[in-house]
């Protein structure tokens, strides 16, 4: 399945029913006063976030939703049913925005949150309302309320602790399989990974932790190149950076061209996420003869701390793991 990460939609809240003008007929009450009832609420639209929704897949078959409007008022003061309210449902981690102002209306966080965004029209009065002493046969009343509506655009970020980043084929979705439960698709070929993979990380020494294999990015990812900026803004909401780097592909020329790449289009997308706290990760050392150009990439880094694994043999993993838990457990507490 796709995955769907942008939609636009149409909301429309329902109008308000329309007062009644009706005057009471009784037997032997020849001129009974006025008893028109208020007409009925129209129908409001809310956004809900559930934890039930992963994507906005759905929306591209549904992208227009209105409500029903409010039932008008009756004679003998009944008043108008009140329409049902638009529930629609999006994952956790999608912004809703006014795409006409583009004012951000609500930042879905958590799953549970709720927003009404377009308020259902109040019920028209009937002429009851309207008698008074000098005016006591009212031969009026309110329209209901005219429903709102917006155009919304709903951008979904991934909530994720850890954003796996790197070029393709630094072996991204190896990893993520290697310690999570998810089954990415693995091939060595550009691109494999079409749609950000989420896996949970159990560890035995704290909770566990979402990981998510950001898809492959190439210098000039942050003007459109390549997959472009579609996968980036996934990296902006995870709280650290594991940065996978194939040992086997290493300059001895240029050791970190391939670390440079990724860490300047990040900062070229957004400076604030070149702040993020990243482990940097040699990945593929079981190919033969990797263990040199590790060693040069290390020089080369200096101060920077680097972990050596091989994904695919295991090698190195679970060190891994237990570093990303412990600076998760730093990054919480700060």
């Amino acid at each position: 399945m796709k995955f769907i990460d942008e939609a636009i939609i149409t909301v429309q809240s329902g109008a308000g029913g329309s007062g009644c003008v009706s005057f009471r007929r009784e037997k032997f009450i020849p001129r009974g006063g006025p008893d028109g009832g208020d007409g009925g609420k129209g129908g409001d639209v809310i956004l809900v976030a559930t934890s039930q929704r992963r994507t906005l897949y759905n929306f591209r078959y549904k992208r227009h939703f209105k409500a029903k409007k409010g039932s008008n008022g009756q004679g003998k003061q009944k008043t108008g049913k009140n329409s049902s309210d638009i529930i629609i449902e999006i994952p956790p981690g999608t912004i809703a925005r006014d795409v006409n102002t583009g004012e951000i209306i609500k930042d879905f966080a958590k799953s549970g949150e709720t927003f009404v965004v377009v308020k259902g029209g109040r019920g028209g009065q009937g002429n009851k309302r309207f008698a008074t002493s000098t005016k006591r046969t009212p031969r009026f009343a309110q329209p209901g309320e005219p429903g709102q509506t917006k155009t919304l655009g709903l951008e979904l970020k991934l909530l994720a602790d850890v954003g796996i980043i790197g070029l393709p084929n630094a072996g991204k979705s190896t990893l993520i399989s290697a310690i999570s439960s998810a089954h990415p698709k693995i091939a060595n070929y550009p691109f494999t990974t079409l749609t950000p993979n989420l896996g949970v990380v159990q560890v035995e020494w704290g909770d566990p932790f979402v990981v998510a294999d950001i898809p492959g990015l190439i210098e000039g990812a942050h003007k459109g190149a390549g997959l472009g900026i579609n996968f980036l803004k996934h990296i902006e909401r995870t709280r650290i950076l594991i940065h996978l780097i194939d040992v086997s592909s290493i300059d001895p020329d240029d050791p970190l061209h391939a670390y440079h790449t990724i860490n300047n289009e990040i900062t070229m997308f957004n400076k604030k996420l070149s702040k993020k706290h990243q482990i940097v990760v040699l990945n593929k050392l079981d190919i033969a003869g990797t263990k040199e150009a590790a060693n040069i990439f290390q020089s080369a880094a200096k101060e920077e701390k680097v972990i050596l694994i091989s994904a695919i043999t295991g090698k190195g993993v679970e060190n891994l793991k237990s570093k990303i838990a412990e600076l998760l457990n730093k990054t919480h507490e700060g």
